[in-house]
């Protein structure tokens, strides 16, 4: 992905298994966060989603589409920190609406 690292609308998201970064929408649990994951198609553990890449057999953490806000391409091995989440108001460019 040569692309420059910004947000994006989930819709775009590869569902090939790959890492990405997310936006966890703020929520009732907490602001809004950044976390790696990936789309798996679902296996004997959990349906078809979004996990956390830390997810692991018996402890699934599975995102629900309206959960994530937009992704970003992992940055590049030379960057030293973790994007801020994205905190503009939220429109169709990035996902349409939350919970």
């Amino acid at each position: 992905m040569d692309e420059p690292e910004r947000w994006r609308n989930m819709a775009s998201a590869p569902k090939d298994g790959s890492r990405i970064l997310v936006t966890i929408r703020q929520s009732e649990q907490g602001p809004a966060e950044v976390d790696l994951a990936y789309w798996s198609n679902g296996d004997q553990f959990a349906t078809e989603g979004w996990r956390a890449s830390d997810s692991s057999p018996g402890h699934i953490i599975q995102y629900a589409d309206p959960e994530l806000k937009c992704w970003m391409p992992m940055p590049s091995a030379n960057r030293a920190a973790m994007p801020s989440p994205w905190e503009g108001t939220d429109t169709q460019q990035l996902d349409g609406s939350g919970i």
